[in-house]
Parts: structure tokens; sequence; C-alpha cells
């Protein structure tokens, strides 16, 4: 068995991008998989039980907990944010799952939520933390999107490992994951060679033992990482990408706000997004409007809205939630140039606009401000 999958250079790119990070890592704690998708299947697979995940959440978290035939436990997020479980709802799920004589074992947690692209604030995610720890699971943190924050300044993103940190040692049962393909931040996204996610265990003995068994299932998969130096020098950080990714960051946020106020004037409402380039919309206060058009659940009207504007568009069901709400999630122009005026980015708002107005009978609104 390969004991560490990957090239040297990656695994200590990805030692310094944790570090930088507050998360002092060696190279022996890493583990790279070829893709984020293989790397959770490897790491869900080598930690049975129950699997438990806030919805709506990410369609891979979803996605490969079915395909090991552990339907997953699926939580309802607090009010203020996606990404994390309500943390009595995390707990009362745990204690009757195991007085129905189920085993709990693993909960998927996002700092930044994909579909609704808010971040958890940091006291909540400290309660989750606790709740997840003191129920004796296995805390696995999505932190691809961490770096996605359009105004880094004004959100606080911190990482499960960081809070459950203590007196200095590492966080015992908290494996972080990234995939910096996931972001659309330059030198990782779309880059010439073979990509890369990976893992970070906790400097442990059972961090330890975790990361053997993903390392064994890595190698039935033939899953390991090659050699993808796109990967490690986005992960290096050097100040002209680190400038790139701020500002398509800061594009993004412009796109996703001005897209959540299109929602807004057509009668739906949306969390404001503080990171990625996505919103979620709820469009349930306009479903007799909505209905005369057939969109009647998640699925229709993703159906509605793929008809005007393509791409882009994700029903809720996908992510786990209820299927006959209206949500869907939208996802604005990732514009190449910093410049608010980026053309495709106003005629992809423009598009959105006409579509919501088309299925609402609102007229569109100047919401490009």
């Amino acid at each position: 068995m390969r004991e560490e999958g990957g090239s040297p250079n990656l695994r200590v790119a990805a030692c310094g991008y944790w570090r930088r990070r507050g998360l002092p890592t060696e190279t022996a704690q890493v583990v790279p998989a070829r893709s984020a998708d293989l790397l959770l299947l490897a790491l869900l697979a080598a930690t049975p039980d129950r699997v438990y995940v806030p919805a709506p959440g990410p369609v891979r978290h979803l996605a490969q907990a079915l395909l090991l035939g552990r339907a997953p436990h699926r939580l309802p997020t607090p009010a203020e944010c996606g990404g994390v479980p309500d943390p009595f709802a995390l707990l009362e799920a745990v204690r009757r799952d195991r007085a129905a004589g189920l085993r709990p074992g693993v909960l998927l947690l996002s700092v930044v939520d994909d579909p609704t692209g808010t971040v958890p604030p940091p006291e909540l995610l400290h309660e989750v933390c606790e709740a997840a720890a003191g129920e004796g699971l296995v805390i696995v943190s999505d932190e691809s999107l961490r770096d996605t924050s359009h105004d880094p300044h004004a959100t606080v993103i911190v990482s499960p490992a960081e809070i459950l940190h203590p007196n200095g040692a590492d966080a015992e049962d908290v494996v972080v994951l990234t995939d910096p393909r996931a972001a659309p931040l330059p030198g990782a996204e779309g880059a010439e060679g073979p990509g890369a996610a990976l893992a970070r265990f906790p400097a442990t003995a059972r961090g330890e033992a975790r990361a053997g068994a993903v390392r064994h299932v890595l190698d039935a998969l033939d899953a390991h990482a090659g050699d993808a130096r796109a990967v490690a020098r986005a992960l290096e950080e050097p100040v002209e990408l680190r400038a790139e990714a701020e500002a398509a960051a800061r594009a993004a946020g412009r796109h996703t706000g001005a897209l959540s106020r299109a929602v807004a004037a057509a009668g739906g409402v949306c969390r404001p997004p503080q990171a990625g380039r996505h919103v979620y919309a709820d469009l349930e206060p306009l479903r007799p409007q909505l209905a005369a058009r057939g969109a009647t659940d998640a699925a229709t009207l993703e159906a509605a809205l793929v008809v005007r504007l393509g791409t882009g568009v994700l029903g809720g069901h996908r992510f786990g939630d209820r299927p006959g709400a209206l949500h869907v999630r939208l996802t604005a122009a990732a514009p190449a140039a910093p410049a608010p005026e980026h053309r495709d980015g106003h005629e992809a708002l423009a598009r959105v606009e006409a579509a919501l107005a088309d299925l609402t009978g609102h007229s569109s609104t100047g919401s490009r401000r």
C-alpha cells in the first residue's frame, strides 16, 4: 500500500495552505485524492455508521453517502445560514437514532455553504461542533469555498478544527476537506493537468488510524492524486494568484448581491450571500403565479427556469431540500474581469430578471446597482 498519495510538493503546499489558516499541519496528516467526490467517498467508506447532513446542502455530500447505501439523516438548517444543522435538531436526531438501535457516525458540514452562499457565524458553529463532539461524531468540515468570501473584513470564517482545539492539541475528531477546483479561483479551476482534493486528519493516534483507513480505500479505488502541479501552485498562493482570487471573489459578491436583489424585487426571498457565486431563492411567496406557469414544486420550477436561462439553475430537491418547496439555486456570472460593469455579468443578470418577470408577472427592475 502507498503510505502517502500525491506528489511531495502537493502535500507540502497543502501544509503551508493550512498553516496560514491557523491549522499547523505535517505531511503525514495530508491525504490527497484525484477528486473531492472520490476523497469523500473513501472517507465515508472508512468511517461507518449514520451520516448526518444539513439540508439543503452540497449535492456531493448526499451523493457519496447514497452511493454507499447509507441514506443520510437530513437535518434542518438555522434561519440565519446554511452549512450547519440546527444544533438542537442534531442532538434530537442523534438521540432518536441511538434509541432506534442505530450508531451515529459522521456529521458533514460546510464553513461556506453551497447552495446558499452563507457562512455560519462562529458562535453558532461552535455550538454545533460542541454538540457533535459531545455525541462522539466525527466532524467532516468541507472548506472548499473558504477562500471565496465577498468581504473578508465583514465575514469571519473559522474551521471546526480551530474551534475544537483544546490546550493547543489537535482536534481529535475533525477532518478538514478542501477542493481547490471547487471555487472560481485562478490557478486551480480549469487548470490543465490532473486535479486533486485534500483531507487534513488530526495529528492523533485516532486521526492517523482514520487516515490510514482512507488510504486503503483510495488504493482500492486507484484514486490517489497524481502530480497535480497546478493545484499545488494554487495552494502555495503566490502574490499574483492571491490578488486575482480576491478580485474574483469581490466581483462574485457584486453579482450575487445583484442577483439576490432581483429575487427580492420579483417577490421571492433568499439569505444574503456572503461567499461563493450562488444564491438560494425561496419563491414560495409566488406559488400562485408560478403554478399558473406550471411550476408547482422544485423540479418543475427548475425546468421552467432552465427553459428560460439554460445552465446555472438547480432545484432545491437536488440539495436534499423538500421536493415540494419552490426553492432553486441560481448561479451568478463568474466574470474574469473584476470591473462591476463587466458585460457578461450584466447580461446574465438581465436574463435572470427577465425569466423571473416572465414566471411571476413582475416587471424587470434595476437591481444592477
